[in-house]
């Protein structure tokens, strides 16, 4: 098995499509070497606990309302072109996701974190959900298998935070400065939502082919 590192975030909309096209490589060549492992960064690790309003959020951050409306017509375009119908309008806070992260965590320990992965952007860019509220965190851990009743108990503590901070700053000092980033095999890094047609190449290149081979 090759090894796939991805850094993402659950609110990133850009690892929301990178995991598509992603997928859809996946899909195509079931043989595929990779073992994935989802890895923590937060686009936004000094966003207040209690997150904030989505439209300040946007605003402040691309520099007013017509920047914002500019940025996010573009990610809709992307999204729906890899098959993917998002509901951003039903999207009402943008929250710290420590606790997504930490979640995360959690299902790679269990063996499910690509499924609860899937689940936290469902949540949010389908459904509007608040994956910052501890409740709904539970709720869609209870729905890929974890234990909704130990995943409470954990929220409600402490439990994890000072290492998924830790890997996050890790990450930071190794060079990731935003994500989606892919490394394969610890060596080989791609920044941003990739081509399918792009992680083919890189499958059948591991699988032998250099006549398609993408990792130089």
């Amino acid at each position: 098995m090759v090894r796939l590192d991805i850094f993402a975030d659950p609110i990133c909309p850009w690892c929301l499509i990178g995991k598509r096209l992603l997928d859809a490589a996946l899909d195509a060549r079931p043989d595929h070497p990779f073992e994935i492992v989802w890895q923590p960064f937060q686009l936004n690790p000094g966003m207040p606990r209690a997150g904030m309003d989505r439209r300040a959020y946007l605003e402040a951050k691309f520099g007013g309302q017509i920047e914002a409306a500019r940025a996010y017509v573009e990610i809709d375009d992307k999204a729906r072109a890899a098959g993917i119908e998002p509901n951003l309008a039903a999207i009402t806070r943008t929250p710290n996701t420590l606790d997504a992260q930490r979640l995360i965590h959690w299902a790679g320990l269990e063996g499910c974190q690509t499924a609860l992965v899937q689940a936290l952007f469902d949540a949010y860019f389908l459904e509007g959900r608040d994956i910052g509220s501890p409740g709904v965190l539970a709720a869609i851990a209870g729905a890929v298998g974890m234990d909704r009743g130990v995943v409470a108990r954990l929220l409600a503590s402490d439990a994890d935070a000072d290492a998924i901070r830790a890997r996050d700053a890790h990450a930071r000092a190794r060079g990731v400065s935003g994500v989606p980033t892919f490394i394969v095999a610890d060596r080989h890094v791609l920044v941003g939502a990739q081509p399918t047609a792009l992680w083919e190449q890189v499958i059948a290149e591991l699988a032998g082919d250099p006549a398609k081979a993408r990792l130089q």
